[in-house]
């Protein structure tokens, strides 16, 4: 059984390489010298010896306290996933017969959700006699699309999904 990988870079004794490139903690170069020398001026200064690029040759050391440079990356990588949006996809449903002012409202409702910044879902629902004049639904998820043009493109084209159409629009 082999033993479990640490993730993160290695750091004092991991390191197996005879030699490497140091840095010492004010950022100088000390240039290439070999690892039990690196080790003990890390001991020295109270700090680690931290491999930071192991793929170069020799690897690039670095004299660093091991603890705070975790809390660091750490520190980086919340802030960028705080940073991340994530899509949602918003469904506004909608009836062939639709009145002009309950559209209109959809139509708001549908520009706000791509202003910030949300995918929308545009389910259209036929019911009874409806679905002999799927021509209409076809018209009005059209329309739809005609009037967003400028601001979202169209993912997924209308298509008939059972007795509903679907058509699925993105912003720009």
């Amino acid at each position: 059984m082999t033993p479990p990988t640490k993730d993160g870079p290695r750091i004092n004794e991991d390191i197996t390489e005879s030699s490497v490139l140091l840095i010492d903690a004010e950022g100088e170069k000390r240039g290439v010298i070999p690892t039990e020398e690196a080790m003990r001026l890390a001991d020295e200064a109270g700090l680690d010896l931290v491999e930071v690029s192991p793929n170069s040759q020799p690897p690039v050391c670095k004299l660093l306290d091991f603890g705070k440079f975790k809390y660091q990356a750490q520190k980086k990588a919340n802030e960028a996933r705080k940073k991340q949006k994530t899509v949602e996809v918003k469904e506004i449903k909608m009836r062939p017969n639709i009145d002009t002012h309950d559209y209109d409202v959809k139509m708001r409702s549908m520009l706000r959700f791509f202003d910030e910044g949300d995918k929308v879902k545009v389910t259209l629902r036929f019911r009874g006699r409806e679905m002999a004049h799927q021509e209409l639904g076809m018209a009005l998820l059209n329309k739809v699309k005609d009037e967003v043009e400028t601001i979202a493109k169209v993912e997924a084209h209308p298509r008939l999904e059972g007795r509903q159409m679907v058509m699925v629009l993105a912003p720009r």
